[in-house]
């Protein structure tokens, strides 16, 4: 069972993917340095993801609204975007074989630009047998994500690149 004791109380999570229900759950948070409507924009666009998240190298749209097909380290995930309130939140949960994922994104304005919160968790078989041999992977997965978000926020025109 993981330690959910840092769980953000304001996380909309679905049925069945509280972090208690979980085979993994990690949070990671940043300041970046950008409009919250610069950041919600990149995460929003799940076909632009392949030009960031590291991992992903084919995104489209699926058959379904808010549906998209993604490959990420070779594996198909089937992704349905399940909370977008622009500019403030955002939720994912995707699907493959042997895990199923849930990523809920909160974006705050600050004094200095945006306060992202990512947290995931993940159940099933694949996860269960990762967590093992390396319980830290998807600390590091978020952590990645997180850091690329703010690196290309930051340089988008009106981030900090552009505005100091």
């Amino acid at each position: 069972m993981p330690d959910t004791s840092d769980s953000h109380p304001d996380i909309h999570w679905p049925s069945g993917f509280s972090p208690e229900q979980a085979h993994g759950f990690c949070q990671a948070q940043a300041v970046v340095h950008a409009p919250p409507d610069t950041a919600f924009a990149l995460l929003a666009d799940v076909p632009g993801w392949p030009e960031w998240v590291p991992g992903i190298t084919e995104a489209r749209a699926g058959p379904l609204a808010r549906t998209y097909e993604v490959l990420f380290h070779g594996q198909r995930f089937e992704v349905f975007m399940g909370e977008r309130v622009a500019p403030r939140r955002l939720g994912w949960s995707g699907v493959g074989a042997g895990v199923q994922v849930y990523q809920a994104w909160l974006l705050t304005a600050v004094a200095d630009g945006t306060h992202a919160v990512v947290a995931s968790v993940v159940r099933g078989p694949a996860a269960k047998s990762l967590a093992a041999p390396s319980p830290a992977w998807e600390q590091h997965l978020n952590t990645l994500w997180l850091a690329q978000l703010k690196r290309l926020s930051e340089s988008a025109p009106g981030g900090a690149a552009r505005t100091q």
